[in-house]
């Protein structure tokens, strides 16, 4: 416990960068259904890099994040990572997500031109990590930098439980391992930033082999690699089973156990006035301008829409009925709580919200910056995926009160399946 002690005090002074990898095409793991590459797929309304750079977005472990990826991919990086610069955690990540670095034609080039881009920062220690490890948990981080305090060079894994078998090429089994000193490697694997720099670098120019990770980079190095504690849950998305189970872990099965085949529709429609202010809340996001929307609540006028639109299809009254506009504990609300609310009514008749289609008209701000974080946001919200969510925008040719800028109005339309039932 003494010795805990003194490497936490030990930390403070000790600055650790993150490498997260995400240059790989990721073809193993594209199921029909997906367009982009694995790290870029959504699971739960959220990608697969979103989810792992929040990991170490929010770690205390973590001081800077450095995400390598394709040339082509810039625009899927952005969408991806949009959640994160403009939600919650937006303060986060402008400390500490770097601008993304391209990466090379391997795994071990990407991971060099993810260590130049840290070469100018004051970093002690480095942690590379797959993009497509989404379960990383802060506990394995903590273990890391922990362990850097003692070693040089560091790598995550979980021994080995299953009977492992030698077999020929033609399949024939000729020995069982002995598994009692095997181990499976995993990532993050974690390094002192000066030697892994070098270890690489000196790879790079002088060794043809291509190496499968950084632990075998170091080792070629001369150093003797620690083994951190991981998780078997911290698994690797590698072929399309992977990204189903994913999804499944991580969107919950719905309750019931009834075929959802009452299929329900509902249509919203919200207005807001503009007053005076610096900045509009629409889809759940905040945007900078030179008006407020006017409301009792924070008049979030994307959000009202599709909450009415749940409602209708669910036959539950509007918004009014249940947060009336009279009761002053609603002042001021954040419509999020509505929206969650409406979700929950869905859930509580067993049913599931199938997609969200929002329209939003109005001459400004515009909408098109902001749509991707919307989608998020609100997919976030109603526990969605974001592929199930559709935002729009459009103007009224500068007629009636949205075309005076006098304010923004929003149409929803959703579609709920609910258990039958004979009534």
């Amino acid at each position: 416990m003494q010795e805990q002690k003194l490497n936490h005090e030990s930390l403070a002074i000790m600055t650790c960068a993150a490498i997260i990898v995400a240059a790989g095409s990721g073809v193993r793991a594209r199921r029909t259904s997906d367009a982009v590459a694995k790290q870029y797929v959504p699971l739960a309304g959220k990608a697969v890099l979103c989810r792992t750079i929040e990991t170490f977005l929010t770690s205390d472990a973590i001081d800077l994040i450095v995400t390598v990826i394709a040339q082509e991919d810039l625009d899927l990086y952005k969408n991806a990572v949009a959640p994160l610069l403009q939600g919650k955690l937006a303060e986060q990540a402008q400390k500490k997500l770097r601008t993304s670095v391209r990466g090379g034609t391997t795994r071990q080039a990407s991971v060099l031109c993810g260590l130049r881009a840290l070469e100018k920062d004051s970093i002690d220690t480095v942690l590379v990590h797959d993009a497509a490890r989404p379960f990383i948990s802060h506990a394995i981080l903590d273990r890391c930098r922990i362990a850097l305090h003692s070693h040089k060079a560091c790598l995550v894994a979980v021994p080995v439980t299953d009977t492992i078998k030698q077999a020929t090429p033609e399949g024939r089994i000729q020995k069982t391992i002995d598994r009692s000193s095997l181990w499976a490697a995993q990532t993050p694997q974690a390094f002192a930033f000066d030697f892994i720099y070098d270890a690489h670098t000196r790879a790079a120019q002088q060794c043809a082999e291509t190496f499968t990770d950084d632990a075998a980079v170091a080792e070629w190095a001369g150093a003797e690699v620690h083994i951190v504690e991981g998780d078997p849950t911290n698994i690797k998305l590698t072929n399309r089973e992977d990204l189903d189970m994913a999804d499944a872990r991580l969107n919950s099965l719905q309750g019931s156990t009834s075929p959802l085949t009452d299929v329900r529709m509902g249509t919203g429609y919200d207005v807001h006035a503009f007053d005076a202010g610096d900045a509009v809340i629409i889809g759940g996001i905040q945007i900078p301008h030179d008006k407020k929307l006017k409301g009792h609540s924070d008049a979030d006028v994307g959000l009202h829409a599709i909450t009415d639109a749940i409602l209708g299809a669910i036959a539950d009254g509007d918004i009014g009925t249940h947060f009336p506009p009279s009761d002053p504990q609603w002042k001021g609300t954040a419509s999020d709580l509505f929206l969650k609310d409406a979700v929950r009514r869905v859930r509580e008749r067993n049913g599931k919200i199938s997609n969200i289609d929002l329209t939003l008209i109005c001459e400004a701000p515009k909408i098109g910056p902001h749509r991707p974080a919307m989608r998020q946001a609100i997919a976030d919200i109603c526990e969605i995926s974001i592929n199930r969510v559709s935002v729009k925008a459009t103007t009224s040719e500068r007629l009636g009160f949205t075309g005076r800028k006098e304010g923004i109005a929003a149409m929803a339309s959703t579609c709920i399946q609910l258990p039958d039932r004979e009534d």
